[in-house]
């Protein structure tokens, strides 16, 4: 028997340490690779563009499809550019005749609005087998069953693809999958009362799949709608019922993304659905990244897409994007990224945590770890910690297209409009007196903004500066053009509500307290929320009960106007002041149409002027005009305080400093191709984080010698007294 000698324990237990840290989570393969690795958290539901609205999902649907427009990387107003698309589309106008009519004709007398959308060619669709052909020019995969798709599980088990040029049809069939009645696609209500002939093609294709199970393809181009034709191979036309500017905007979804027929069909055949071979789960688009790998409870990837037809980084931005290193690749081919690697995270700390270990290239940042990546300054500055600021790791903030609200019913006798001037005087104590800027800083950590109207910031109508405070809930402090806005004293508050006949919160007729009811959903606002809540109506001596139910009967109390105060929110579906306008609208009034006008408010004056504004555009002549009516629309609104304006809530995103070009975007969410790695710098920080700890190693190794020498020096004495005694008998 042969010992190791105890001196040689110890390299070897060193060297088992050395190398490449042991905690990397991701394959030896991938070191070194141009490869951005992000996290997610929810498992997408859907990935085909007929179906997919949430915004966990965009984060794959944006980057594989691409619609004829998408919104400026940098510029703030949001602004729409082409994408595949060769310029963004103007309309022209028809009357009822038929006859064109000038830009300029008042929205009534427009009965049709058109718009000519014309496709870039030589873009080229991703590698797929839909598109795989024989010598004959035919589909390889276009009669399969489910015995010749044994043994394929996934897109990579098809040994033949293809790919073709875009052109303008597969956007026509894809308008036509909005009605498919298979799809339930969750625009297809509004849009078929927008788009001429949607709704008749989706009573037809209803009618069609009556005829047949569910695996039966239905041919869409069999079936042709009214307002969505092809002008020639590279230009289709949309025509809409009366004016609709905002159409634009939904031609920068994936719900407007080109479908080819051919892939329709190959999904739709016998046994895929069976294997997840669908569009829901294998995306097929030209833009800049393709899904190579889809295991949503675990891990996702996309990988560049060797057909892109190419961009270039952009030029110009907001008047800070300079100073932020964002035009630094101006001019740039994009994508900049190889490969964007998804792993799902059901946990916040295991995220945080190899977030810090450069694992992630970037986080959010939960409420655990809040006071470790983020303090804050002199006046409520927000800055990164010490340790976050050491690491290089940078902070983005953003503020998010939407709006938080506490609502008042003004069908209420007591708080609406049945109770007048009275009820106003009322509805505007409490909006001075609901402090948002404190529940911001106690319940967001900060990360919100007071709103001061229905319009967040980065979109055209917002008001900025002094202009665009509420003079009914703040004062100006400071100089008058440029002061900050100042809540007003608690005082105004209470004098509002004397005003109102309420003296001290009592009806100063019948002396009775002055008792509202808040209405919300079981689990929305936890009792630290509905006690500072209480507390701030107990300000001005008002009693506020807090009356929670469940979801459905909730929703039926909004329905029926049975609710006095609620909470609700709103997240821009596009970013044009009418989506968030529109929430106020007289005609979108909850009791009387069933619309999202959840307070019931009606102004006639307000509806008038929504009426102008929201067939207008942003830019070009009716720009000032536009604004200037969105302005009065502000202040009416602040006048008769139907919301407490609530809160923008504010994103914060956590950033590497070998992460580069990252600036957050709201809406459109094609941000991937924009952004840079550098890799070198990242596998450096990586491994500096990352190294071995070796003295626990070396102090075990003391240890270990410290047994094994006497034990050593035992045996051999012993053996070698075993060794003379026999060689003094022998």
């Amino acid at each position: 028997m042969r010992f190791l000698r105890p001196s040689c324990l110890i390299p070897v237990l060193l060297l088992t340490a050395c190398g490449y840290p042991q905690n990397d989570p991701y394959p030896a393969g991938e070191r070194g690779t141009n490869t951005l690795y992000s996290a997610f958290t929810e498992r997408p539901k859907h990935l085909d563009p007929a179906r997919s609205y949430s915004e966990d999902e965009s984060v794959f649907t944006a980057q594989i499809y691409e619609a004829p427009l998408q919104y400026h990387y940098l510029k703030r107003p949001y602004a729409l550019i082409p994408a595949a698309a060769e310029a963004v589309p103007h309309p022209y106008y028809l009357d009822a005749a038929g006859e064109r009519l000038p830009d300029s004709a008042p929205a009534e007398t427009i009965a049709h609005s058109v718009y000519e959308v014309r496709i870039r060619p030589g873009i080229r669709y991703q590698p797929h087998p839909a598109f795989a052909l024989d010598a004959a020019g035919q589909p390889v995969y276009q009669a399969l069953d489910k015995k010749a798709l044994a043994g394929i599980d996934t897109l990579a088990g098809f040994e033949h693809t293809g790919t073709r040029e875009l052109v303008a049809d597969d956007y026509i069939y894809q308008i036509k999958r909005l009605a498919h009645p298979r799809l339930h696609s969750p625009i297809f209500g509004m849009m078929s009362e927008r788009i001429v002939g949607l709704k008749r093609l989706g009573e037809a294709l209803q009618q069609a799949a009556k005829g047949g199970p569910d695996a039966v393809w239905l041919d869409l181009d069999r079936f042709p709608v009214e307002g969505v034709t092809r002008v020639d191979r590279y230009t289709y036309r949309v025509t809409l019922n009366g004016k609709y500017p905002q159409f634009l905007y939904w031609l920068a979804m994936p719900f407007f993304a080109p479908v080819p027929r051919e892939v329709d069909r190959f999904y739709s055949q016998p046994g895929m659905a069976e294997k997840n071979l669908t569009l829901d789960w294998y995306p097929v688009g030209t833009g800049p990244y393709r899904l190579t790998e889809n295991n949503p409870n675990r891990r996702m990837v996309l990988e560049r897409n060797p057909n892109f037809h190419g961009e270039t980084y952009p030029c110009e931005g907001e008047a800070a994007d300079e100073a932020a290193g964002l035009l630094e690749d101006c001019g740039q081919p994009i994508p900049r990224i190889d490969r964007v690697v998804f792993t799902r995270e059901t946990e916040s700390i295991p995220y945080w945590n190899k977030f810090l270990q450069g694992y992630y290239d970037a986080s959010g940042i939960a409420s655990d770890s809040f006071d470790q990546a983020v303090s804050f300054g002199a006046g409520g500055a927000v800055q990164l910690t010490e340790d976050m600021q050491t690491r290089g790791i940078r902070l983005l903030t953003s503020v998010r297209p939407s709006l938080f609200y506490m609502g008042f019913n003004m069908l209420d006798a007591t708080i609406g409009e049945p109770n007048g001037e009275r009820a106003r005087k009322l509805r505007q104590a409490l909006s001075i007196a609901v402090d948002q800027e404190e529940f911001i800083s106690i319940f967001m950590n900060g990360r919100g903004i007071a709103a001061m109207n229905p319009v967040p910031p980065g979109i055209f109508g917002h008001g900025e500066g002094a202009d665009g405070i509420n003079p009914v809930v703040y004062d100006r402090e400071g100089d008058a053009a440029n002061g900050q806005p100042r809540r007003k004293p608690i005082a105004v508050a209470k004098q509002l509500l004397a005003d109102a006949g309420w003296p001290n919160g009592r009806d100063a007729k019948t002396n009775e307290p002055l008792v509202l009811n808040l209405d919300t959903p079981s689990g929305m606002g936890d009792k630290a929320t509905m006690d500072w809540l209480t507390r701030q109506f107990a300000k001005i001596d008002i009693q506020l009960v807090v009356r929670q139910t469940d979801g459905n009967r909730f929703q039926e109390k909004l329905r029926k106007g049975a609710v006095q105060i609620f909470f609700f929110g709103w997240n821009a579906d596009y970013p044009d002041p009418e989506n968030f306008f529109f929430l106020l609208s007289g005609s979108e009034g909850k009791v009387a149409t069933g619309g999202e006008n959840a307070a019931n408010y009606q102004n006639p004056e307000f509806d008038r002027l929504f009426a102008q504004m929201k067939n207008m555009e942003s830019d070009g002549p009716n720009g000032a005009r536009r604004a200037e009516i969105i302005a009065r629309m502000n202040r009416i609104l602040q006048h008769d305080a139907p919301w407490i304006f609530g809160f923008h809530p504010k994103s914060y995103t956590l950033a590497h400093a070998w992460l580069q070009s990252r600036k957050p975007m709201g809406v459109g969410n094609n941000a991937l191709k924009y952004q840079r790695i550098d890799v070198a710098l990242r596998e450096r920080q990586r491994a500096a984080w990352n190294a071995p700890v070796l003295w626990p190693l070396a102090l075990i190794a003391l240890l270990i010698a410290a047994l094994v020498v006497p034990a050593v020096a035992a045996y051999r004495r012993r053996e070698r007294g075993v060794a003379r005694d026999r060689h003094q008998g022998s």
